[in-house]
């Protein structure tokens, strides 16, 4: 069964996120925090700025496949300044 192309990259992505979701939990269960608004005017907690993130990451790599192709290392510069500015300011 060869329908899915496991390949080293795929693996770390996969090992990164894991690993993210496993800190992030870790960090909830030690210093809890409270709910705080942000510029969308939501209440968000680390929870919630790690999914926009991670949803925005997605699209960012997307459109940059799209329009410029697979160039994707300056794509990750980009997702990870939207990361700083999600969990920044959102």
């Amino acid at each position: 069964m060869e329908w899915m192309a496991w390949t080293t990259p795929t693996a770390i992505f996969f090992i990164v996120i894991a690993c993210t979701l496993t800190v992030f939990t870790v960090l909830a269960i030690k210093f809890p925090e409270a709910p705080r608004m942000g510029i969308l005017r939501t209440e968000t907690t680390r929870g919630d700025r790690l999914f926009i993130t991670l949803l925005g990451s997605a699209f960012i790599n997307l459109a940059w496949l799209g329009v410029v192709g697979a160039n994707q290392p300056y794509a990750l510069m980009v997702c990870l300044a939207y990361a700083v500015a999600v969990f920044r300011w959102v």
